[in-house]
């Protein structure tokens, strides 16, 4: 969310204004591990261009009574990436390809140095939302690096504080439930229809998973990709990015929420990266789940299903259009929203944009039905564990 709005003030905001904010940002920048030193230029960057955005668990003093347990047992001092993302930006022509990572999938994590100093030793097989207890940023940066075998350009982090205060500045963010939700671990509780999120609803609506689809961690990926889907179409459809008011003020908020690796903490950079995405069509934007397998040793584990992976990743360095086959949610968070049919004797309503199948003569490369996903284009609805609720 901050992201988004981020990179586009790049390109909206006055440059003295865009250049003033983002001298902040540096401030608190990280390092990450990088390959090679990057590019003055984006479009030298061979493959495309990758972000990984992650979403940590920090308990912040002026926001942990919201959160109970976790902010006052035994682990409040710790901070998980509970939310790990990877954001593809292909080469001419853009598009862009969001990856979500189940956070109980089980990974390898390699030698990380945490922020005290202390080095902690390469792991075999480790929930992948423990990678930044180990070394923050750069460590998480690492290991999706070594799973996907992508580098890893640019990266952000944000806390729970900060999506509180990104969606109240945004204004509130449009969804729609199916069934309603009522989950006793977030204290989310929701009728079924349509709601505008803000502030710690928002939080909570991101956080669920015992209130959607089968109550697992990938339903809930599902539902937090319908929030980012509503969130793009809001950001463009509203005209809040054709407003420099309403923009720098955004701008200044999500610049004071993220944590930046030094990579991204660039307001040239900055302004080419917003320039690569904000023509890229709807249709284009495509929010996928990692593939994995049941774990073994563990029903409540994941493991990578590196095979599937590798069509992703290969269609990606072709820059192909992706034509998905399977369901829009692996643990059945969303549906699908269809059009209502048009009264008698007035025209029909257009089906929503953003069909799967790919054109005639498209070199579009199906995805394995292991993969999960959904466009930016596509509208779904959160399949709420209150089904007999109207």
């Amino acid at each position: 969310m901050a992201l988004a709005v981020v990179l586009v003030s790049g390109v909206s905001v006055a440059g003295f204004a865009a250049w003033d904010l983002t001298r902040t940002f540096a401030e608190d920048a990280v390092e990450i591990p990088q390959d090679a030193p990057l590019p003055p230029n984006i479009g030298e960057i061979e493959g495309g261009v990758n972000l990984l955005l992650t979403g940590t668990d920090k308990c912040e003093p002026e926001y942990a009574e919201y959160f109970g347990p976790r902010c006052t047992g035994p682990d409040a001092g710790g901070e998980l990436n509970d939310v790990t993302m990877l954001l593809h930006i292909s080469e001419e022509p853009r598009r862009v390809t969001v990856i979500s990572f189940p956070r109980d999938m089980i990974v390898r994590i390699p030698s990380c140095t945490d922020e005290n100093g202390r080095v902690h030793s390469a792991m075999s097989g480790q929930m992948i939302n423990t990678t930044y207890s180990y070394g923050g940023l750069a460590c998480t940066a690492l290991t999706v690096s070594e799973l996907t075998g992508q580098p890893v350009q640019f990266a952000a982090s944000i806390t729970w504080g900060g999506v509180i205060e990104i969606s109240n500045a945004i204004g509130g963010v449009p969804v729609c439930i199916v069934g309603g939700i009522r989950d006793r671990y977030t204290g989310l509780d929701l009728a079924a229809g349509d709601h505008e999120l803000s502030g710690l609803t928002a939080l909570q609506f991101l956080r669920t998973r015992h209130g959607v689809g089968d109550g697992g961690d990938l339903g809930r990926i599902s539902n937090q990709q319908q929030f980012m889907s509503s969130l793009a179409r809001k950001l463009v459809g509203d005209g809040v990015l054709s407003d420099p008011a309403t923009l720098y003020s955004l701008a200044n908020v999500a610049l004071e929420s993220v944590t930046p690796s030094k990579s991204l903490a660039n307001p040239v950079l900055m302004m080419q990266i917003a320039l690569a995405v904000k023509n890229v069509p709807f249709e284009e934007i495509v929010f996928l789940q990692y593939p994995t397998t049941p774990d073994p040793a563990d029903p409540n584990r994941v493991r990578p299903n590196t095979q599937a992976a590798s069509v992703l990743f290969d269609a990606l360095a072709a820059n192909a259009p992706l034509q998905l086959t399977s369901t829009t949610s692996a643990g059945a968070g969303v549906v699908v929203q269809t059009p209502e049919p048009a009264p008698e004797g007035e025209p029909g309503v257009e089906p929503a944009p953003g069909s799967t199948e790919p054109a005639p003569g498209s070199d579009a490369v199906q995805l394995p039905s292991s993969i999960s996903g959904t466009t930016a284009a596509q509208v779904t609805c959160s399949n709420g564990n209150l089904r007999g609720s109207r």
